[in-house]
Parts: structure tokens; sequence; C-alpha cells
């Protein structure tokens, strides 16, 4: 190993002997973008905006909350994840069935059942709807979710190359576009900022917590780090451990990227709130920066933030395609007897997408947020107990299994009552019951069996070890 501070690259061999150990800077920053911009997508680009637009003057205590949950937890998780050596090695640690079946719910969610599906749903509507006012709007949807996952489709083809592709090229085409829409929010005269309305007047901090489930980062975050693994190894660090490390490295860069562009975005959402007033219960962040745009640019700012959504949704998708189908690949080589390789399921995971996208955006996002409201809660304790796993392993494994099992199957409960109140099928002794539990209107009632599974869990490995 080369050890000259003054050189960061470690050959593929030093004299001709051992494996290379480490990137070089200008790699760490490839890989790091390309990291970046598989998270950053439309939600990303929707909710921070919104937020900044309702909360006004809040905007600073909300948007820490946002960045807690939206930045914190999904950096946190691939933390989590790196040191346990995998995702099914953290769920692992309650079951090896839990494992799988936790794993296959969150990517179906994170792939093709919700998130693929809403990349091109809403850089449809940003993009393209806009700009097509006579034709009519399924054709035009249809035609371009066909092109949009053909082309996501064949870049996923090759995972281990997402960096020279994404990282060198679309993602820093997307950072110098945001930049230059924060630049111009800056520049830009505008009245007082607003008072906080809606949720955010009575608590900023909490509400802003919750919103940041939206971006689906926290799940997206457990299985990212395959892919960017598979980068680096494709750079030539083969060594695991040192790929750990430089996808930990990677996640923490991820992190301070997403928080600085979520507090400008933010404060793009406080100046566009502070000229046209929205409303909380119809708007959405979309509109948030469309308002801005179109009233100081006129058609060309309508054209420029869709063409900002239509180049973050690619991105993700691309990168979801290639997280999902490597999940799957590994997880059930075969099917029914017959051999599916990575590249059968992509065409799957893309052509699920295809059809679910023209089912319209807020299809997609009603019936997405009970099912992220159950997995998120489960999803934080793995992370959590996987942080301090040197204690909580040593001293209280038990804590595992009773801590997510009261968590899942009170979440899993709320899911069933939320989704058939969805489908119009309500059941009001059940609704009743869920909203009398304290921490509900702050939507963290799964706090409760979290510290009830906690204090048996303890107990019960306490009686074993006395045993």
């Amino acid at each position: 190993m080369n050890e000259d501070p003054n050189n960061d690259r470690t050959d593929d061999t030093h004299a001709g002997h051992g494996p290379r150990l480490r990137l070089t800077p200008n790699e760490r920053l490839a890989i790091t973008i390309t990291f970046f911009s598989m998270f950053f997508g439309a939600s990303n680009l929707i909710f921070p905006p919104l937020l900044g637009a309702e909360a006004g003057r809040g905007s600073i205590t909300a948007g820490f909350g946002f960045i807690c949950s939206a930045v914190g937890l999904p950096i946190l998780a691939v933390v989590a994840v790196a040191r346990a050596g995998g995702f099914n090695q953290l769920a692992g640690r309650v079951s090896h069935g839990f494992a799988v079946v936790l794993g296959t719910a969150i990517i179906l969610t994170i792939g093709p059942l919700f998130a693929i599906p809403r990349t091109a749903a809403t850089s449809f509507e940003m993009a393209v709807a806009p700009l097509t006012p006579s034709t009519p709007h399924w054709a035009t949807q249809l035609a371009y979710s066909l092109v949009f996952f053909a082309l996501s489709y064949l870049l996923s083809q090759h995972p281990e190359r997402l960096a020279h592709t994404i990282g060198r090229f679309m993602a820093p085409l997307l950072l110098v576009m945001i930049a230059t829409l924060v630049a111009v929010c800056l520049f830009t005269a505008h009245p007082t900022f607003t008072s906080p309305m809606a949720a955010y007047a009575d608590g900023g901090f909490i509400t802003g917590f919750i919103e940041g489930y939206q971006t689906m980062d926290l799940l997206a975050g457990i299985y990212f780090g395959i892919v960017i693994a598979a980068n680096i190894a494709g750079f030539g660090v083969r060594d695991e451990h040192h790929r750990r490390h430089e996808v930990t490295r990677a996640g923490i860069g991820t992190g301070v990227m997403l928080a600085v562009i979520y507090a400008a975005l933010t404060y793009v959402g406080m100046v566009s709130g502070s000229l046209t007033r929205i409303n909380p219960l119809t708007d959405t962040g979309a509109e948030v920066l469309t308002n801005l745009t179109s009233r100081l640019f006129g058609w060309f700012g309508t054209a420029f933030v869709g063409l900002i959504f239509m180049i973050a949704c690619f991105n993700v998708c691309t990168g979801l395609i290639a997280t999902c189908a490597s999940y799957f690949e590994e997880q059930f080589p075969r099917v029914f007897g017959r051999p599916m390789s990575y590249r059968t399921w992509s065409i799957l995971f893309a052509l699920c997408g295809l059809v679910i996208a023209n089912a319209g955006l807020n299809a997609i996002i009603t019936m997405s947020v009970p099912v992220l409201s159950a997995l998120y809660p489960i999803t934080i304790i793995l992370v959590v107990f996987g942080l301090f796993h040197r204690v909580i392993g040593r001293y209280a494994p038990r804590a595992y299994g009773w801590t997510v099992l009261l968590v899942g199957v009170f979440a899993a409960a709320q899911c069933v009552v939320a989704l058939l109140a969805v489908l119009g099928v309500a059941l009001p002794p059940a609704q009743s019951l869920f909203a009398a539990l304290p921490l509900a209107d702050q939507q963290l009632t799964w706090l409760i069996p979290a510290a009830l599974g906690l204090v048996i869990g303890v107990a019960d490995s306490l009686r074993l070890r006395r045993r």
C-alpha cells in the first residue's frame, strides 16, 4: 500500500504486489455525486420548497426536522448497513426469514410499486404536460413513459458504471441547474416571509420530520450501497472491508450535499410563498417552484424547472432499477424452477413501472403513504439498534426480536386501516383507537410499542443470562 500522503491513490499493485485499497479524490467525488443522484429525485425536489412556502418564517425549525429524517436517517442507515456487512446481516439479527420478507417489501416499495413509477409520473407532469395541453393526456403520458423507461433500462444494464455516466455527467448538470435556480432567488426582491401555516404553525420540527418520510430515502439508503459498492469495485477496490469504508465515506458526503441543497430549496420555497401565497390543502412543491419561475421567466422558467425534474427523476429511476434488480437476482435467482437473471428482473421492474406510472401521480402518492408509515418505524428500529449493536447485541440481544415484533404488528395494523380508508372502507372503531393514542397528532404512536418491546427484550435477555 502506498503510504505517500501526497498520493491518495493506491494502485492495483504496489511494486507489483497487493490489491488496491482506496479511491483517488476524483473517483471518491464521482462516487459521492453518483450516490447523491440516486437519492435526489422528484420527492426531494418537491417537499423542501413546499416546506419553505408553508412554514415561512418557521422554516429553520421545520427544515431541521426535515433534514433529520430525510438526510440523517438515510445516512445512518448507510453506516449501519455497512457496519453489519449488508442489510440481510442487519435484519438477520431478528431472523433470516424476517430479513427476506422485510427486504422484499422495502425493495418493492422503493422500486416497481411506488418510487420507480413516481419518477416517470412526476417528471411527465412537470416537464411534458404543461407543454402539450392540446394533446390527449393519456397518449402523451404513455409515449413519454415508454421512452423514459426504455432509456433508464438501457443505462441500468451496467450498474457498476453508473459513476461514469450519472456521476460524471447527469448529476453535475443537475447540480448546476439547481444552483442557478437558487442564485436567482438570492437576487429576487420579495415581500416579508409569511407566517407558518397548516401543521407547521403548531409543531414545525415534528411536521418537518414526518414530511421527510415522503422522500423514501431511508428505505432506499439501505440498498443503494449495493450499487455503490459495485461501482467502487469497478474502480479496482476489491477488498470488502475497504469497500465498506468507501461506501460510508460516500454516504457522509452525500448527506452533506443533500442537507445543503434541501436548505437552499427551502429558501426558494420561502421566496415563492412570499410572492404567491399557496393553499396548503391543494398545492404541491411542484406548484411552488413553477409559481416562482413562471413569474420571473414566463414559459422559459416552467420549461427550466421541468428539465430539472426530468434529469433528477431519470437518475433516480436508473439507480432504483439497478438496485432492485441486483437485490432480486441475489435473493431469487430462480423462480418456479426458471433462472432469473439481472436483466430479466430489470425488464420486469421497468415494465411494472411503466404500467403503474400511467395510473397517475396522485394515485401513486395516496397509496404509498400508509405503506411508508408502516415500513419506516421498523426500519428506524433496525438502524438505531444496528448503530448500537455492540451494546445491544452483547447485553440485550432479544431486544431485536421483541421490539421489531411489537412495532411491526402495530404498524401493519395501522397500514391496513389506512389503506382500507383510501379504498373507501372505513373502520371507525380502529380509527378512533389509533387517534386516541399518545403522540397520535405527531404520527409517532409507534414509539409506544417500541418502548414496550425494548423493555420486554431487555428483561428476556436478562432472564436468559441468568439461566
